[in-house]
């Protein structure tokens, strides 16, 4: 996750490094549980990017299946922290900083795209981009799995603008086939221990 989620009202840290000054409430040490069910059913397949991959946790469970894993956020300690992960695991992982809102300008394309936490953070032309850039670096018939807070939230933690089923249909309304949006959680290591999210899935068409 490369920005953060936080308090309605509150004023969001001004670089992405001050999120990982401290662990963060969503760095809780291990995959999120949707996406691990998710890699042992076995839909992360082929090249894979993490897209806010943060310290590194999600890309690390693709190279542990042997896949071609990419991380990319913005907040360098936090790299930092994934590619320790990476040579203490022994694991071949690529982290980068690069913004996710520019993902043409990795000229890479992927099979599976992961975003834990990510698609909550952006609005208006910053969505836009993000998704026109997901639909450029995903192949045809490649797949994207979305973890983000919902609207079903009802506590104080999280974004100001949750997301809705409308929010998902409109940002993947062209090029794309929704395949799914199941409600689930993205677990934290703070209370209230765990928000609720939407788990969706598309394909690029």
């Amino acid at each position: 996750m490369s920005v953060s989620p936080h308090q309605p009202g509150a004023m969001a840290p001004r670089e992405p490094d001050d999120l990982y000054a401290t662990p963060p409430p969503w760095d809780i040490g291990r995959p999120q549980p949707a996406l691990l069910s998710l890699t042992r059913s076995g839909g992360i397949r082929g090249r894979m990017l993490d897209a806010g991959c943060g310290t590194g946790e999600h890309a690390l469970m693709a190279a542990a299946l042997g896949l071609d894993a990419t991380g990319i956020d913005l907040a360098a300690r936090a790299l930092g922290a994934a590619e320790e992960k990476a040579r203490t695991r022994g694991q071949e992982v690529r982290f980068l900083r690069h913004d996710a809102r520019d993902l043409a300008g990795l000229g890479e394309q992927f099979d599976t795209v992961l975003d834990c936490g990510l698609f909550h953070v952006f609005a208006g032309e910053d969505r836009t981009a993000y998704t026109s850039g997901l639909r450029f670096v995903l192949r045809p018939g490649g797949r994207c799995f979305v973890l983000c807070i919902s609207d079903r939230e009802r506590g104080v933690w999280g974004p100001v603008h949750r997301v809705t089923r409308d929010d998902v249909e409109a940002a993947f309304a062209d090029g794309w086939q929704i395949d799914s949006v199941e409600p689930s959680v993205i677990e934290l290591g703070v209370a209230p221990g765990h928000v609720d999210a939407w788990f969706v899935a598309v394909t690029r068409i």
